[in-house]
């Protein structure tokens, strides 16, 4: 006999949004909205994302998709944007102890199955953080 699991998409958003909270409470950005007209982005449904990072007074948006926050767009702000590569590797660079010990917690959290911290770096890997990975590749050599 064979099943089928339906996830109910709204349920699975509810879900990841509860482990989002749970994992770094202050998060959530409120009282941003009032601002979301008065910018101008290539795609207009990205405006919240600004105007949030413009109310928590952000220094960085973390985006896979750079052509729709350009810089012009974000400079008035002093905001740039950043590819999730891009950001991690400055924070290897900011201080690889940290970002590390942010690898051994994310194996650490993962009991079932359980995962090593290689399993987290090729999950990174995955993701599309190439020259993270690499870096941290180098690093733990030199460890």
């Amino acid at each position: 006999m064979a099943f089928v699991v339906v996830y109910d998409a709204n349920e699975k958003l509810a879900r990841l949004r509860k482990l989002m909270n749970d994992a770094v409470p202050d998060c959530r950005v409120d009282g941003y909205e009032p601002l979301i007209e008065g910018l101008k982005l290539p795609d207009p449904d990205d405006r919240h994302v600004l105007a949030a990072a413009i109310k928590s007074g952000a220094q960085v948006i973390v985006t896979s998709n750079l052509t729709d926050f350009p810089a012009e767009a974000l400079a008035p702000w002093n905001i740039e944007a950043k590819s999730p590569d891009d950001f991690v590797l400055d924070q290897i660079d900011l201080d690889d102890r940290v970002v590390w010990a942010c690898i051994q917690q994310i194996a650490d959290s993962h009991t079932n199955p359980p995962e090593t911290i290689e399993d987290v770096i090729d999950a990174l890997d995955s993701a599309g953080l190439v020259e993270s990975v690499a870096a941290l590749r180098v690093g733990s050599r030199n460890r």
